[in-house]
């Protein structure tokens, strides 16, 4: 049986930690190793945007220390990835650089919806848990140094995910000089975090009954809740009179009861208030903490992309749903939408041969298609730009930057004139790789898109043939598609250029 040996490693806002796994196709993953740093890179992020030589410094002995541990354990492969104390700096490149220069590790810095999305793939790791609890309305919380993400579920799906700026650290800093002035440092977070808590259940929670209550990362279990074993399920009662006993210690009071840095403990009571609220606010009766982290996400994503376990949940669906609700959002049709994916992915699939592109490259045009209609919302005018712009602004769970920006630009080209490589990279600071995969799956969404011009699903179904390098598009439908065939023509030109073939259009039966 081949085992495989893999490290996650995770540069966080207060701490630097890495988990080493062995993998196989009988057991999955199974962690053999967790050791972690205390290193609070989010105070100089947080708080001007960049980082001290000194704790660059620290950082690169800690990441040497890694490739040690690494070596001894005989790890083959690994992975680094960054949260917000480093995506949120001004010039994360160069320390990026440094990084690797000194310690041989490439830092890979997550987009927010990718983090999170990391984050519960490392729940759905337990997956017997995992799956009865997303059956009814649940909410996971993921509590980070910087940001506070939310994450919904109904019947299987993801229905929504919101970032908010509400991390425990960014918390302590911002209100670390008037935690002098009050006796009450708990009642000062909550007020200091009710607008948002408050705008967040009027924007999302109008419909939705939340049931279970999970929290990511082993913060607490670590911390305040060290006794409990086995699921981590602990009721409102048992939150409540925890939260009691120690929301008016002082920080040197609660690192000398949990044996913790003043430091480290100073995140406790953000932490608390934080999950308080959001109790009472979905009115959970009890809260789950499996006691999983970053790390764990790291590890089930490169066991599930390298085939050493499959997924019982459909991680790819839920990207699919959450863009269908950003679509939804802004009022887009429906139908259309329907019909337009089914014919961009009939063009798709026929054409494997010409444009070289996989699966992850299909469910960016299958997102493309859900969004290019959502500026309709803003402006009739200007569709395709501020549907561009939409995008840009919009987190989309599971995706990186970069796919983002190919999204946004596909619907950007779906109906603008596409420029040359230095002209959209003078914006964008897109490479040639993303510059051309945007060019292939705009020429598909302008034909799929023509092809339902009026909104009326006239064309019954798609014949797609690919021979020697001619692809004949064969529409059948019993309605008049006059108006869908003349629009055609105009997009026959980009799509002819950029994949290298002729085109030809005609209706199922005629000549």
């Amino acid at each position: 049986m081949a085992v495989t040996t893999f490290a996650a490693i995770d540069i966080g806002s207060y701490e630097v930690s890495m988990k080493i796994f062995e993998m196989s196709r009988r057991i999955g993953f199974r962690e053999i190793n967790d050791v972690r740093y205390q290193l609070e890179l989010g105070r100089g992020t947080y708080a001007a945007g960049r980082l001290e030589m000194e704790t660059v410094d620290e950082l690169c002995e800690i990441l040497n220390d890694f490739k040690r541990m690494m070596a001894d354990f005989g790890v083959e492969s690994w992975r680094a990835c960054a949260t917000s104390s480093l995506r949120e700096l001004k010039n994360p490149t160069i320390i990026l650089e440094q990084i690797y220069q000194r310690t041989g590790i490439r830092v890979e810095i997550l987009s927010n919806a990718e983090q999170h999305f990391l984050g519960y793939k490392s729940i759905a790791a337990i997956e017997s848990g995992f799956k009865k609890a997303i059956q009814k309305g649940t909410a996971i919380l993921d509590i980070g140094g910087g940001n506070l993400q939310v994450s919904l579920f109904d019947k299987d799906a993801l229905v929504l995910t919101q970032s908010i700026r509400m991390g425990s650290l960014r918390i302590r800093q911002r209100l670390k000089d008037l935690e002098k002035t009050t006796p009450h440092y708990d009642r000062l977070v909550e007020e200091f975090i009710r607008n948002d808590l408050m705008s967040f259940q009027r924007l999302y929670l109008k419909d939705k009954e939340i049931s279970n209550l999970i929290l990511m990362g082993d913060f607490l279990t670590d911390t305040i809740f060290q006794e409990k074993s086995g699921e981590n399920i602990i009721t409102k009662t048992e939150f409540l009179k925890k939260y009691d006993s120690i929301v008016n210690m002082s920080d040197y009071d609660l690192a000398d009861s949990m044996g913790l840095e003043p430091e480290y403990a100073s995140l406790i009571i953000p932490n608390m208030v934080i999950i308080r609220n959001f109790i009472e606010l979905f009115q959970a009766e009890a809260l789950w903490i499996p006691g999983v982290s970053l790390l764990d996400g790291i590890a089930y994503d490169y066991s599930e992309k390298n085939k050493y376990l499959k997924s019982a949940h459909n991680f790819e669906n839920d990207i699919l749903v959450a863009s269908r609700n950003i679509a939804r959002r802004y009022s887009s049709g429906k139908n259309h939408l329907t019909g337009t994916c089914d014919l961009a992915l009939d063009i798709f699939d026929s054409t494997k041969k010409i444009h070289g592109m996989g699966k992850r490259e299909r469910l960016l045009l299958q997102i493309s298609v859900i969004l290019h209609d959502c500026g309709k919302y803003i402006s009739m005018t200007d569709v395709a730009e501020y549907s561009y712009q939409i995008i840009m602004a919009t987190e989309i769970i599971g995706l990186s930057t970069e796919e983002r920006q190919v999204i946004a630009s596909v619907v950007r080209y779906n109906t603008k004139e596409f420029g040359c490589y230095e002209e959209i990279n003078r914006e964008t600071a897109m490479s040639r790789e993303e510059y051309l995969l945007t060019a292939k799956l705009a020429a598909i969404l302008r034909l799929a898109n023509a092809m339902d011009r009026s909104h009326y699903q006239k064309v019954k179904a798609l014949n797609v043939k690919l021979k020697d390098r001619t692809l004949y598009l064969i529409i059948d439908s019993v309605k008049d598609v006059s108006l869908e065939l003349g629009l055609l023509k105009d997009k026959t030109e980009f799509f002819e250029s950029v994949f290298g073939i002729r085109l030809v259009m005609k209706r199922k039966g005629r000549a």
